[in-house]
């Protein structure tokens, strides 16, 4: 019966990828000026990519900070910055990106700072 569940599970996962991936064209065009911002508040930086990258919601700044590799102090500016421009949701301690963005959102624009 677990078995069964799991298979259940894991196929219904597999089709919220393919409807998030067909739905990724709208969302971006929907959300366009948000992911400017984002990406220019997060700009070059590999670390704050990653840090983005990690704000869902269920992770503490700390946690955030240990799995990026992030300053603290770094990684809290980078969380004001983004709550002043409404790009997270929550209360902060427990930062969520408030826009949809991709896994590879970052990706072939960021370098090593």
């Amino acid at each position: 019966m677990e078995d069964h569940l799991t298979e259940i599970l894991n196929t219904v996962r597999e089709i919220r990828d393919l409807i998030q991936l067909m739905a990724e064209p709208a969302i971006a065009a929907r959300d366009h000026k948000s992911r400017d911002e984002l990406r220019r508040i997060v700009g070059n930086s590999k670390l704050k990519a990653k840090a983005v990258l990690l704000m869902n919601g269920s992770r503490m700044q700390a946690d955030i900070h240990r799995e990026s590799g992030m300053q603290k102090g770094n990684l809290s500016t980078l969380v004001k910055h983004m709550a002043e421009r409404k790009l997270l949701s929550g209360d902060g301690k427990k930062p969520k990106v408030a826009i949809a963005i991709p896994t590879d959102f970052f990706e072939d624009e960021a370098s090593d700072g």
